[in-house]
């Protein structure tokens, strides 16, 4: 992990960028740490690939830090600004085309998210394992993100992750749907009842789906990007109960 540029907040969070890896294998991430010591780990992954540097995960993540946790963002393959193979760019294409003209796109999402959680999954845990072994940084660890889909297959094979926020957002490839049933951390799960693009009927069974014994769904009114302010603060107590 190499550490390439620093700023100290107001709140007196340190927020650093880094890399780990070297050339197009190379992995960009960003690290926030509260002012105090040990501080419990949170993994923050926007939606299906999205850069980590979009505002309203930085957000997110700014506001988590300063509550008292580290937290880790990356681009993993294919994501952000990682590079994208000719496949991935065709899949993209093809859905911004049938999304236009109001054909159905689940068979285009499955083509590239599937494998797309299946690269980013060995980058998370490179991520994992280098932020655990930093100084004032231990378990346990969390996951807040609205890529669901990584979510659900990190909280499988990944030990180390003790409880997740997911936020109902995006499309959940079939596999982790059924994976969905071996997820048997505690979980919050974020519903916006008027999403646009992601069927509410799907969300709610999805939510069933999960084998944790401790789940609690909350829904409110609104779009895709509306999730009011307060669930971020209702999120770090759910974190609260479980990682400190």
């Amino acid at each position: 992990m190499r550490f390439t540029s620093e700023q100290r907040l107001d709140d007196g969070v340190l927020e650093r960028e880094f890399t780990l890896g070297q050339g197009l294998g190379e992995i960009p991430g960003t690290l926030w740490t509260p002012g105090s010591a040990p501080a419990p780990l949170i993994l923050m992954a926007h939606n299906n690939g999205l850069p980590k540097s979009d505002p309203r995960l930085v957000a997110r993540a700014r506001y988590t830090a300063a509550r008292g946790y580290a937290v880790a963002t990356i681009d993993a393959a294919g994501c952000g600004d990682r590079p994208r193979s000719a496949a991935e760019e065709q899949a993209r294409a093809e859905l911004r085309r049938a999304m236009q003209a109001g054909e159905p796109v689940d068979e285009i999402f499955e083509s590239f998210i599937g494998p797309m959680v299946e690269k980013a999954v060995p980058d998370w845990q490179a991520t994992l394992d280098a932020v655990l072994s930093l100084p004032g940084i231990g378990g346990p660890v969390g996951y807040s993100g609205g890529w669901t889909a990584l979510g659900i297959r990190l909280a499988v094979v990944e030990p180390r992750i003790v409880a997740a926020g997911f936020f109902a957002g995006g499309f959940v490839p079939r596999a982790q749907r059924e994976e969905a049933r071996q997820v048997t951390i505690p979980l919050l799960f974020l519903l916006q009842w008027d999403d646009e693009g992601n069927p509410r009927q799907r969300a709610l069974d999805l939510f069933d789906a999960f084998g944790s014994k401790e789940k609690t769904l909350h829904a409110n009114l609104g779009g895709h990007t509306g999730t009011p302010w307060f669930e971020l603060e209702d999120g770090c107590r759910f974190l609260d109960r479980h990682l400190k």
